[in-house]
């Protein structure tokens, strides 16, 4: 059986995710709906979308009867809820891009709709699917180091990432996006709490925005890399982060395909001194935080300390988890695994396919979800979605927590209603 799939937001996620769908062979794309012509038409002739099921809207789109099994929904993060829940009625399989939505209200929306119309509903926390986190998963839920006492994860964004999504990029305004937790690091808030399998039951955080701010801008800076005198000296100019990646496939999909459509040393340089990629990442426009810690205690006892920063080079997370007979250390790649008892070390190489950057599908997590995903529509096997509307707003909400903790300096305790 071929899927079939409708994409609702034909961007750098939307666009992805319908490569890898039609990579595997199983799935074809139906339809396609964005508000952008380029965007929508540069898709829908890729995949051979006929003109009558090419979309200016998502609306458009939920006024016809369903045109496919699924729809991938991959609008910006708060254009989520309305097409979810109309998709749903519709009785469409929906993948849905991460965060689910910015706003409690937002997301109960989505979990509600797809409960109530039955449908299969798996949110894209891509890191659950790995072959590097199902090993992990196994390892844990085997014993192997007795019983977790405590982990230590670190999320390192990189500081061309972070300046290039966070600063000058769709997620700097929390207003107009969401928090940088949620927008980036909903991923590990949902890892750790599908590797521990218990509640949330207190979480503390802290963080702010060190850098990316006016007083920290060079003396003699301009308001755009093109032209500042200072622009060889700075670690975050635009020409220096983008410019290498010409003639790189990987990274002129992403994340020079982000800039411009054009991705020459002109288009590139168009961009950059036209668009917002080329401006100073000290101007101030941004305000979500370029560093935060999380504290979270689970139920039994279990303590996590996360760290998510910008100053990095992007990588793959790195996480070590402690436990009464063992202890395992893991950088995405390898997994070492220490036994007490014996005292001997074990590795594991797990050899993940691509980098941990969204150009190489985050280490092969994102062809990971998608197989899963069209195996579940294709089957009716709703056990291959680990990521489900419960499980995903259960994650969710301790990120809620923790920004309240941030911005409050208290420590919030969850209900213990809330599963994860």
């Amino acid at each position: 059986m071929s899927v079939t799939l409708a994409i609702v937001g034909a961007g750098a996620r939307g666009a992805a995710y319908a490569r890898l769908a039609v990579a595997t062979t199983k799935a074809t794309i139906a339809a396609v709906a964005d508000p952008d012509p380029a965007r929508r038409i540069t898709l829908a002739d890729e995949f051979d979308v006929p003109a009558e099921h090419r979309f200016a809207s998502w609306e458009e789109l939920a006024a016809h009867p369903r045109l496919a099994d699924a729809v991938i929904v991959a609008t910006p993060d708060r254009a989520h809820d309305e097409p979810v829940v109309a998709f749903a009625m519709l009785g469409y399989a929906i993948l849905l891009e991460k965060p689910m939505a910015p706003l409690p209200e937002q997301a109960e929306r989505i979990v509600a709709a797809a409960v109530d119309n039955d449908v299969l509903l798996a949110v894209c926390h891509v890191l659950r699917y790995t072959p590097y986190s199902r090993t992990l998963k196994r390892l844990i839920d085997s014993g192997r180091i007795g019983t977790i006492v405590s982990i230590d994860h670190l999320e390192p964004v990189g500081w061309w990432h972070h300046a290039h999504s966070y600063v000058r990029g769709q997620w700097a305004v929390e207003a107009e996006s969401s928090s940088m937790l949620l927008a980036k690091s909903c991923h590990d808030i949902d890892w750790l709490g599908h590797l521990i399998g218990r509640p949330v039951r207190r979480v503390s955080s802290f963080g702010g925005l060190a850098h990316f701010r006016p007083e920290n801008r060079p003396a003699g800076a301009t308001e755009r890399c093109v032209d500042c005198p200072v622009e060889r000296s700075c670690a975050y100019s635009a020409i220096r982060i983008y410019e290498r990646f010409l003639g790189d496939p990987v990274h002129e999909a992403w994340p020079l395909g982000v800039l411009t459509d054009d991705v020459s040393v002109g288009g590139v340089r168009k961009a950059l001194e036209d668009g917002p990629y080329g401006v100073c990442v000290y101007t101030g426009r941004n305000d979500v935080v370029d560093h935060q810690v999380v504290n979270l205690e689970y139920e039994g006892g279990i303590t996590v300390a996360f760290t998510m920063t910008a100053f990095t080079a992007l990588d793959f997370r790195k996480t070590r988890i402690f436990g009464t007979h063992g202890s395992i250390e893991g950088d995405g790649r390898t997994l070492r695994v220490h036994d007490f008892l014996t005292d001997t070390l074990e590795t594991i190489d797990l050899d993940p396919d691509g980098d941990a950057s969204a150009a190489d599908g985050h280490g092969g997590a994102d062809g990971a979800l998608i197989e899963a995903f069209i195996a579940a529509v294709a089957t009716g096997d709703r056990a291959l979605v680990t990521s489900g509307p419960e499980e995903s707003i259960s994650s969710h909400r301790v990120v809620w927590a923790a920004e309240q903790s941030r911005a409050t300096g208290s420590v919030v305790e969850l209900s213990p209603a809330t599963p994860m």
